[in-house]
């Protein structure tokens, strides 16, 4: 009883300070399905008019609203796979290896990680295009995983350092080779993590804006946020409701989400920072 008292003025606390955030996409909701009266912030009648773009295109030449949904879930999905898929061997090979020079390249890692990707724009804009990837989803895709592997490759060799070694050499002395005590003792014990990485990952490609705006700027390779760009780049249309109901279409994915995996995000501040 007594801890349950000590937790209500935290709770209260974070209540406090997450209420402008509530309140904002309360109004949100509100104001993309009625406008409110004039002089006041009551809702006024009820309509579905902002989301009319869920069944007809708002614009000849603007692709469909589903065009860019279905190009930003593969966008999303298949960098979390690619980044998944990389850094849980490239996370193992720095964790269990005697790679010479290990240290350095772990420090260059965060460098890469932390290194501003509008600086590198120009350089990857003139490789995809003597790639021939320019203006193409695959362009993007690959840009987007590169980039994301350094925090990726350091989370995962932080999850594998927390494995004991006891398991491993339990498989070698059974006769398995190193690939299958991996793939069936030591991956199994980083699920958690990188389940949370390929979350994560997803997360990230979902809200991705500057690369698919610069590296793939046709119409049919569009994206969820430079859909949303395009709506509000001509101020002569501008219409602020329409605006807010797709923002909520768009934010919808990203919230049901972090509500549904909060506990498998958690494995990443809970797991993955040894070493």
């Amino acid at each position: 009883m007594t801890g349950n008292l000590r937790i209500w003025p935290i709770v209260l606390l974070l209540g406090i300070l997450s209420s402008p955030l509530i309140i904002m996409y309360v109004f949100q909701v509100i104001e993309s399905v009625a406008q409110p009266q004039p002089g006041t912030l009551m809702p006024g009648e009820i309509n579905f008019h902002n989301w009319r773009f869920l069944w007809q295109e708002l614009d000849r030449g603007r692709p469909s609203i589903w065009t860019a949904t279905i190009n930003t879930f593969i966008f999303a999905t298949t960098i979390a796979l690619a980044v998944c898929a990389l850094s849980s061997t490239a996370g193992y090979a720095l964790s269990r290896l005697n790679l010479p020079g290990r240290p350095y390249f772990l420090g260059g890692l965060i460098i890469l990680h932390a290194f501003p990707t509008i600086t590198l724009i120009i350089a990857i804009f003139i490789v995809l295009q003597y790639l021939g990837l320019f203006d193409t989803l695959l362009g993007v895709i690959l840009v987007k995983a590169a980039l994301e592997l350094p925090f990726g490759i350091w989370i995962m060799k932080g999850f594998y350092d927390t494995v004991p070694w006891e398991i491993e050499m339990a498989g070698v002395q059974d006769g398995a080779s190193r690939f299958r005590v991996w793939w069936e003792l030591v991956l199994p014990q980083v699920k958690p993590g990188l389940a949370a990485l390929g979350i994560i990952s997803f997360l990230q490609g979902w809200s991705e804006f500057v690369l698919p705006l610069v590296l793939a700027p046709g119409s049919e390779t569009q994206v969820l946020a430079t859909y949303m760009y395009s709506v509000i780049q001509d101020d002569a249309k501008l219409d602020f409701g329409l605006f807010k109901a797709i923002g909520m279409f768009y934010s919808l994915p990203v919230i049901l989400v972090y509500l549904i995996f909060q506990k498998q995000l958690m494995n990443i501040y809970g797991g993955g920072t040894k070493g």
